[in-house]
């Protein structure tokens, strides 16, 4: 009889453990359903081309239709470009003059021998709280306006203490000055000051900064980014669109390429906004899947790049 028991006890014990866990008790799930799904995603990314300010010693990207590298019978053979009247595909081949190219996330292996890689970055970078300190006026005023610690301090003011592990973005409109090729990487542009970046990393101890320019600062040396690196910090630039976000209680995602050993990274960086934010979609506005169809096919432009083109 105790044997019987013990296999009924068993019996149940079992069920419960195997017992299938429903949606409804997935607190992550419940967190997408209940907050990510309505809230507003911004994206602060610019789309990077041939055509785009880099700095002058590295020089343009090139783009350009992908080749089959060898003989593939009656296929392809090697050169000939693939198309969707005879392959059913295409791609696209990219010469990149650096990883230093576009809206970027920079390691510290970028200025220090000893450095972090942007293979080396922890996938914890993933998902942070994003404040954005709002100097536009400023650098509106003064095209070389560089952010300062009192900056910082006056967001903090107003909102709090800059969280630890956040993302600080400076908010200068600069992004705005985008297409201006001969002038966006040549100074006056605006930048972060030492004692701003020492402020948060050291005081604050944030997860790294970003801006909108192509360097950090416009002092000869460039020693905001030389003690980031050399401190193993990293940092944003080429950063878009922040004039579309809160000040404070978003939070940003941040995607990046993973070339190994790379000491600069393609990034995509989104903001994540409240649902009553009036910036963004939603996941309710565009669920992504299906992706929108193009009006005109897709057809090279004279520097590489697909775009929806009528006939």
């Amino acid at each position: 009889m105790n044997r019987i028991r013990i296999a009924m006890f068993t019996a149940a014990a079992l069920c419960l453990v195997i017992r299938p866990v429903l949606a409804e008790e997935l607190p992550l799930w419940q967190l997408y359903e209940s907050t990510f799904k309505s809230a507003k995603y911004i994206d602060l990314t610019h789309a990077f081309e041939p055509v785009q300010p880099v700095w002058p010693g590295f020089g343009a990207a090139e783009f350009k239709a992908a080749t089959a590298g060898s003989d593939l019978g009656d296929y392809a053979k090697k050169g000939d470009v693939f198309t969707y009247e005879k392959h059913g595909f295409i791609a696209t081949a990219y010469t990149l003059t650096t990883d230093q190219y576009g809206t970027q996330l920079d390691p510290p292996a970028h200025w220090d021998e000893f450095g972090a890689t942007i293979s080396d970055i922890p996938a914890s970078f993933t998902l942070r709280p994003l404040v954005v300190i709002d100097v536009h006026e400023k650098s509106t005023a003064d095209p070389g306006y560089q952010a300062t610690a009192d900056d910082v301090k006056a967001w903090e003011a107003e909102h709090g203490t800059v969280p630890e592990g956040s993302v600080v973005m400076f908010r200068s409109d600069w992004y705005k000055n985008w297409a201006d090729l001969e002038n966006f990487a040549k100074a006056p542009f605006p930048g972060v000051r030492l004692d701003a970046l020492k402020y948060l990393h050291l005081e604050r101890k944030i997860l790294f900064h970003g801006h909108e320019a192509l360097d950090t600062d416009t002092t000869p040396t460039l020693e905001g980014e030389y003690w980031l690196m050399h401190n193993h910090f990293a940092q944003a630039e080429g950063v878009a669109n922040l004039d579309k976000v809160p000040e404070a209680g978003a939070l940003i995602a941040i995607g990046f390429a993973k070339p190994k050993g790379g000491v600069g990274g393609y990034a995509r960086y989104i903001a994540i906004a409240p649902a009553d934010w009036p910036h963004g979609v939603s996941v309710i506005d565009a669920p992504g899947a299906p992706l929108p169809r193009q009006p005109h096919p897709l057809k090279r432009d004279a520097n590489g790049v697909l775009r929806p083109t009528p006939q």
